[in-house]
């Protein structure tokens, strides 16, 4: 009797605890009207009921406001370089259509990466060419990011040796230096509140989001010995090529949407890449190649400081009618706090 009148009050609490928990769920407003999910308020799972956590090691409800199922899901919050819109490595792409590819760009040089009439990604590509090749080895070294006629910058700092208790990344907003402290959730907004850096991890660990366009998960790595010897890089002594390991998660980008990267997520794009083939090269270097990490210029960039700048107003003018009112912009949508 005493056992079964424990195990009703134990699974009487459970129950208590679990609805606790769900009703203490963050849920996202997806606020951007060229999402397919716009409109809707998608509550977190109780797996993981915020978007933000004190512990940066846990993982962290997400919703993508354009996915067709309009759901959230928990995640880790560095990138997957074997997951969709990953650039890591020297350099490996996984498009928006999941085929991996490889752009080997040129060193010292910059490239679009991703192009609307709204936003320019552009990535700086670092590298050397050892004696008897015919091409440089490359890694993404920056990116240069051009936003509501803003312009931001995050690298990878040059260093002859890795260490993993020195901050190796650097950042600019408008041409000026920014410093975000030191420290897992430390963060910066821009005055517009429209570009959040957040540290998720003491150093060399951040996620960068531009609101209602995308988020740049980023880590920070060397070319390692062992990466040195498996692929014979050959990385002189005094370098040890630290680059950026690159996630993106976009939402509601246009059809018309270009870049090494970005074009794969044209609805109709048929990739290059040759299928079955241990490396699928891709070229485009003369298409894609800018003057500078910070500019458009390229022969396939679409970006416009005059379309940002009404993209902007738009933006606002729907952030200004929202119900939710206390939450904060988490870029994919409006948090609201139960």
């Amino acid at each position: 009797m005493d056992i079964t009148r424990s195990s009703s009050i134990f699974i009487i609490l459970l129950v208590f605890v679990s609805a606790v928990i769900q009703t203490k769920a963050d849920s996202v407003y997806c606020s951007n009207p060229r999402s397919r999910c716009y409109g809707k308020y998608i509550e977190c799972p109780y797996e993981c009921p915020s978007t933000s956590y004190g512990n940066y090691k846990a993982k962290v409800c997400h919703v993508n406001c354009d996915s067709p199922v309009c759901k959230s899901y928990c995640k880790h919050r560095k990138p997957d370089c074997n997951g969709p819109g990953s650039a890591c490595y020297d350099p490996r792409f996984i498009g928006g259509d999941g085929i991996v590819f490889y752009f080997h760009g040129k060193s010292n040089e910059h490239f679009s990466l991703v192009s609307e009439t709204n936003l320019q990604i552009n990535g700086r590509f670092i590298g050397h060419r050892p004696a008897g090749r015919t091409r440089d080895f490359t890694w993404i070294q920056a990116l240069g990011i051009l936003f509501n006629s803003h312009s931001f910058s995050l690298e990878a700092i040059k260093a002859a040796t890795w260490n993993n208790e020195v901050d190796h990344l650097k950042f600019s907003y408008n041409g000026e230096d920014l410093i975000v402290p030191e420290g897992a959730l430390s963060s910066w907004y821009s005055p517009e509140k429209d570009v959040k850096v957040e540290r998720v991890a003491n150093k060399n660990s951040v996620i960068v989001t531009l609101k209602d366009s995308a988020e740049i998960m980023v880590n920070v790595v060397p070319v390692t010995k062992e990466d040195d010897k498996i692929h014979n890089y050959k990385v002189p002594s005094d370098d040890c090529f630290a680059h950026l390991e690159v996630q993106f998660r976009f939402f509601a980008l246009s059809p018309k949407v270009d870049g090494v990267l970005g074009r794969t997520y044209q609805p109709n794009f048929q990739n290059p890449a040759k299928p079955g083939v241990a490396m699928p090269v891709v070229g485009g270097e003369d298409k894609y190649r800018t003057t500078e990490l910070l500019s458009a210029n390229c022969l396939t960039c679409l970006y416009s400081p005059e379309n940002s700048s009404n993209q902007q107003m738009t933006s606002m003018t729907e952030y200004l009618t929202l119900d939710c009112t206390r939450g904060a912009s988490a870029g994919y949508g409006i948090v609201c706090k139960k």
